[in-house]
Parts: C-alpha cells; sequence; structure tokens
C-alpha cells in the first residue's frame, strides 16, 4: 500500500510542472506586419495598458504573408494584409469575422469612404489600418530627364541600376499599366504580353526587391524604382537627392486592413489591439512615423501638418481617377500568375 501511494505522489508532483507550464495564449497576442510598418512605441503602450504580451514578426509581401499561413505551422492574431489579398483570404476561409463590438473605434473614426470595400463589401472581416499608391521613386542625380511614365523602368540607359517588385501581383501590374491595360485584367494575352515585356526588361534589372529597396535608394547604389509612396519620404531622410512621382499611364491604389486569421489563439486580445490601433491618436502616431495615408479624419487633424497635407498621399478626387485597386482575381487568373512569375525566372 506504501509503494502504491508513493508512486501515486511521485506522479502527482512530476504533473504539478507540466500544469504549471502551460501557456496562457489569453495573456499574449502574435501580430504579423510588414518591414518597419508601426511605431514599436505604440505597441509598447497597448501591452502596458492591457498587460497583453505582443510578439511582432514580420513579412515582406502579401504572397509571402500568404503562403506562411497556407503552409501551417504558423499561428498570428493578426495580420494586415492589403485588399485584394484580403479578398482571397475570405474567399478561402483563412480569416474570420469580428466582432465589431469588441471595436467600437471602427464606427466612431474610421472614414466613411474606406468602408464597404469590395474586398469586403460588408465590412465583416477587416478594419483599414492605412492606405497609399505606389509611384517611381527616383534619384535626381543619377535620372537626366523628367520622370513621366513606366516606360522609364525598360530604358536600357539604366541597365543595371532599376529595381524591380519582387512579388508577381505588382510587377505583372506595372508591366500591365505600361501596355495601357487594366491591373485587374484576367485576360490571358494581355497577362502574357505583360510577362513578354518583363522578359525584355529581366537584363536591365539590378534585383526584384521588397524591404531591400530602402538601402539601395538611400545609398544611390539603384536610381530607380517603383515603390509605395509612403516609404519615399522615409527614404528621402537619408537622401535628399530622392524625387517620386506618379507615372501617366496610372497607378495602384490600395488599402492594408487589420484582420484576424481563422487559426488565432486570442481573438479577443487581436480584437482588442485592432481597436487600440484604430484610436485617432495612435492611428496619427503610426501615420507619422511611417508616412502613408490615415484612414481616419479625426486622427489626420491630429498630426504634424507637414505630414497630414502632403498631396501625393491624400490625391483629390480628380486626381483618383487615375488610380486603381486590385482586386481579387479569379482562381484560374492567379494561378496564371504563379505560373508566368515562375516563368520570368526560369532561365
Amino acid at each position: 500500500m506504501k509503494k502504491i501511494c508513493f508512486v501515486l505522489a511521485m506522479l502527482l508532483l512530476l504533473a504539478l510542472p507540466m500544469t504549471g507550464c502551460a501557456r496562457d495564449y489569453s495573456k499574449e497576442i502574435t501580430v504579423c506586419n510588414w518591414g518597419d510598418y508601426i511605431d514599436m512605441e505604440t505597441v509598447k503602450a497597448f501591452e502596458k495598458e492591457t498587460g497583453i504580451k505582443v510578439n511582432y514578426v514580420t513579412v515582406q509581401s502579401n504572397e509571402e504573408l500568404y503562403s506562411k499561413m497556407k503552409m501551417g505551422g504558423v499561428s498570428y492574431d493578426v495580420i494586415f494584409p492589403s485588399d485584394y489579398m484580403v479578398g482571397r483570404m475570405v474567399e478561402e476561409g483563412m480569416i474570420q469575422k469580428l466582432d465589431f463590438a469588441n471595436i467600437p473605434n471602427f464606427d466612431e473614426y474610421i472614414d466613411e469612404g474606406l468602408r464597404n470595400p469590395e474586398y469586403d463589401p460588408q465590412n465583416e472581416y477587416s478594419v483599414p489600418y492605412a492606405w497609399g499608391t505606389v509611384g517611381l521613386i527616383y534619384n535626381k542625380t543619377m535620372v537626366d530627364e523628367p520622370v513621366t511614365s513606366w516606360s522609364i523602368l525598360w530604358d536600357e540607359k539604366y541597365k543595371g541600376q532599376i529595381l524591380m517588385f519582387d512579388n508577381s501581383r505588382d510587377a505583372i501590374g506595372i508591366a500591365l499599366k505600361k501596355l495601357g491595360y487594366s491591373y485587374n485584367t484576367t485576360d490571358e494575352t494581355q497577362l502574357r504580353e505583360a510577362l513578354d515585356e518583363l522578359k525584355k526588361q529581366k537584363p536591365l534589372v539590378q534585383a526584384w526587391v521588397m524591404d531591400q529597396v530602402f538601402n539601395k535608394m538611400e545609398s544611390g547604389e539603384a536610381a530607380i524604382a517603383p515603390y509605395y509612396t509612403g516609404d519615399y519620404f522615409l527614404m528621402l531622410e537619408n537622401n535628399e537627392d530622392l524625387e517620386v512621382v506618379i507615372p501617366e499611364e496610372g497607378s495602384n491604389y490600395y488599402v492594408d486592413a487589420m484582420c484576424v486569421p481563422s487559426t488565432a489563439r486570442n481573438k479577443e486580445g487581436a480584437e482588442l489591439f485592432i481597436d487600440y490601433m484604430t484610436r485617432p491618436e495612435n492611428i496619427a502616431k503610426n501615420v507619422e512615423y511611417i508616412s502613408y495615408s490615415s484612414p481616419s479624419e479625426e486622427a489626420r487633424d491630429l498630426m504634424d501638418p507637414e505630414v497630414a497635407d502632403r498631396p501625393i498621399c491624400y490625391p483629390t478626387t480628380e486626381e483618383m481617377k487615375q488610380y486603381e485597386v486590385y482586386l481579387n482575381l479569379p482562381y484560374d487568373t492567379r494561378m496564371l500568375y504563379n505560373e508566368l512569375w515562375v516563368e520570368l525566372f526560369a532561365n
């Protein structure tokens, strides 16, 4: 009997540490965002206010985010996909509906013009974080002509000094715009024409980049790159020779949103974080830090006027006509994009 009691006691003691080490996911969230796309002081303030620890990780593109989530083995509570990727993730059941009772700042402060978008028409899955446009960033000491068109990215004079987006949607999209087509075409002939353009451009390209664009443009290693206009202002701080324009053929207008994956471990904590990031004072801090465009007029009123009044960040209604938003493309077209992207780098 004593032996049995001893064994039972030992089993109980062994079980105690196991219970004590069980991870309490209600006390933490994992946030996956783009590189250098948030004021970390805001994140620290959220942790202090709520007692919730934020595990912060980054990815470089929507496609990388999608691949990591699709492959599994990662668990995020808050993600920041762009418009078209939100639509795709809704379609594939990768993100879940939000409880807006936990996000009252959405109704209170997000601009009407950003509500009920095509990618989330009932506003069930996403909350706008920031928005912006894509432009051509160039070094005035290295480019000796007016920059007005996407075609400069095909100019042999700048061979070895051209950077290009390292994701299929943006790169193929630029080729489509150069040809006068829509970003959202599903016409295979037009998409293959765009691939032919990228093949012609390939020998001229120094590198296909995402976050690497900062070092290359700031250091003068490259002369010209298509990139997000908000990031231009961050580069300008380190290189006053840089300029940005919107090409005459038109460009992309996009919204980055906050969403909760279907596999989130702490949905309530995630919604608390989203609501916190939607307070005007926090939007203002983040937009000033990342130099993108505010989704809230109340937040814009709190910002430094030098940042809040940048024309390229807040186009007029008339200027907005030259922009086109990415839509979630049909499955067959998305698979064709993958095929074309692989073919571009096949040899």
